[in-house]
């Protein structure tokens, strides 16, 4: 039976998410291109911290009994990780943000569907890292407390907000009524409760793979880094800002990590 305040860990970053894609009703122009930037480097910075310091590192310590193998679980499940998104970046038809051509298989889909889509993928590792993390709290297999769960739920949760305005704004910018607009971001980031949920179910089966599972998350967010976002951060005039933005990102996560955890 999952606990009550584990549940609640897990709906912590759909809570950002839905918070995020409110903004339609409040804001009436759509994000400029600079905001974007922003918002997508503190993106980026959450999830390389929460990469580092609430996944790779317990992964790591788990496997301290190995010895000089120590290294296998968390380098085998980060490439693990990898390769699951970049399986999922080629078999689903997705639209980046301010992308003209889409990715993965041709498809007759809406462009905002498509859109849509690419924050899904996006979202996927978010959910299994949350869930992973809670999966081993309630193992009591790894080191990680209650705080630091909740820190990486409240960093994903955070980082979610802007990822909900930047889906839904330029959705309504594109024709679509506000209320669609603000499902349609809403509903991207409902995924995320769902592989968390996933996660700790395998988690609860096998709870040996624990310290692969957490890699596999990692590996999977880098991914989404790296082949997404850090490339919309930087593109145009004045990209420093997208760096900027990660830096407060990163060291924002990492103070919550280590504040709570």
């Amino acid at each position: 039976m999952i606990q009550k305040d584990v549940i609640i860990g897990l709906l912590i970053p759909l809570a950002g998410t839905v918070a995020g894609a409110a903004c339609v009703f409040f804001m009436k122009q759509k994000l400029s291109l600079s905001v974007q930037r922003a918002l997508t480097g503190f993106a980026a910075g959450v999830m390389v911290a929460a990469s580092i310091w609430s996944l790779i590192i317990p992964a790591m310590e788990q496997a301290e009994g190995m010895g000089k193998w120590a290294f296998v679980p968390a380098a085998a499940g980060f490439w693990l990780g990898v390769l699951f998104l970049l399986l999922l970046d080629t078999v689903i038809p997705h639209l980046h943000m301010n992308a003209e051509k889409a990715e993965g298989p041709k498809s007759r889909l809406a462009r905002t569907t498509m859109m849509v889509f690419a924050v899904t993928l996006h979202n996927i590792p978010e959910g299994m890292a949350v869930g992973v993390v809670y999966a081993g709290l309630m193992s009591e297999s790894l080191d990680i407390t209650a705080g630091g769960a909740l820190a990486l739920a409240l960093g994903i949760a955070i980082q979610n907000f802007p990822e909900g305005a930047i889906i839904s704004m330029p959705l309504h910018a594109e024709g679509q009524k506000k209320s669609r607009a603000f499902l349609s971001g809403a509903l991207s980031g409902a995924v995320e409760p769902i592989a968390a949920f996933i996660t700790i179910l395998l988690a609860r089966l096998v709870v040996p793979v624990l310290p692969y599972l957490l890699s596999f998350a990692a590996g999977a967010m880098i991914y989404v880094v790296v082949e997404e976002l850090i490339p919309e951060m930087s593109e145009g005039e004045h990209s420093n800002i997208g760096v900027l933005m990660f830096t407060l990102g990163f060291t924002l996560m990492m103070i919550l990590d280590v504040a709570l955890g």
